[in-house]
């Protein structure tokens, strides 16, 4: 996947045909459907983000949300930014190739589709994928969703040549206001993926597979049901250190993420990031300065993934 080139005029247009004909972005979820779309059905499914002719400098960047309780509507915030997001990492020359993963996290214990993993595009077709995704708005009600059986997934099931080729590291971005499960469950993984491991595998151990491939984020948006919550932020953080950012304004969650990529890839800093906000007429300069603040003060050589993580992480045993 991930070859095509974005059209903002492709866009545009199948955003006025919608708005003609009352037909929503989210057609499939709205539609009733309560069982995952077999486009985005993770289920013994692999996710590639390769270069190609078109595309000679692929990097990968997956953005995963909740989409439980009030987290429900990030995905129709996300659509409806996403010219912005791609105006700012290719027009502005944040990343040369840019291939774009939407997903979606439930819980795994009590939902009917708890992942929902779209492919790896540069083109129009990652819109397609935001449209395919169900919009539960579940969840266990207990502040802890399977998180981590998505950390899973990008570390077991994904193959990127930015990391492959080049030892860089994509981005994983994943947008919530909940805490992980301690353990990713044996039994979860063969429901839910079909791998067949012989023991549970904790939550830490993950997170290091995932991060062997991905500078991993985790964002936290105001207006969800646990926005501020140090709880959350302190088990975040615990976990990923600067990486964890909270975002002030839902309607920034874009922006936020276009400028972490092109901190990360050291081709803006915080401050002409900030004046390209203002140039594309986005009104969330304030929320995205406060956000990176810290994560740009920590230095692009920890957020960039320039060198692999250290290896030995990822050895799992399946039956």
């Amino acid at each position: 996947m991930g070859s095509g080139i974005w059209s903002t005029d492709v866009y545009d247009a199948a955003d006025r045909y919608r708005r003609s004909t009352g037909t929503s972005a989210f057609a499939y979820s709205d539609s009733g459907a309560r069982t995952v779309h077999p486009a985005l059905d993770p289920r013994d499914a692999h996710r590639e983000s390769r270069d190609s002719a078109e595309h000679p400098e692929s990097l990968a960047i997956a953005v995963l949300f909740d989409v439980t309780g009030s987290m429900r509507n990030v995905p129709k915030v996300l659509q409806q930014k996403l010219p912005k997001l791609l105006g700012l990492l290719q027009r502005k020359g944040y990343a040369r190739d840019p291939q774009i993963m939407f997903g979606a996290i439930g819980d795994a214990t009590c939902d009917r589709v708890p992942l929902q993993i779209g492919q790896f595009e540069s083109d129009n077709r990652m819109d397609d994928d935001l449209g395919r995704i169900v919009l539960e708005g579940g969840g266990g009600g207990q502040q802890t969703e399977s998180y981590e059986l998505a950390l899973y997934f990008m570390a077991h099931h994904t193959s990127i040549d930015c990391y492959e080729k080049r030892g860089r590291r994509g981005y994983l971005f994943i947008i919530g206001d909940e805490l992980a499960y301690q353990r990713v469950k044996a039994r979860e993984v063969g429901q839910v993926i079909g791998d067949r491991l012989a023991d549970d595998l904790p939550l830490r151990q993950v997170v290091a597979q995932a991060q062997r491939l991905y500078d991993v984020y985790y964002l936290l948006p105001a207006g969800s049901s646990y926005a501020g919550s140090r709880t959350v932020l302190d088990f975040w953080r615990d976990l990923l250190g600067q990486n964890t950012v909270e975002v002030d304004d839902l309607d920034a969650v874009c922006e936020t993420i276009a400028l972490t990529v092109g901190l990360g890839e050291g081709t803006v800093d915080l401050d002409t990031g900030l004046r390209d906000l203002a140039d594309v007429g986005s009104a969330a300069t304030r929320t995205v300065s406060k956000a990176l603040a810290k994560v740009d003060a920590a230095g692009r050589t920890v957020t960039g993934g320039r060198l692999p993580a250290p290896r030995g992480t990822d050895r799992i045993t399946r039956l």
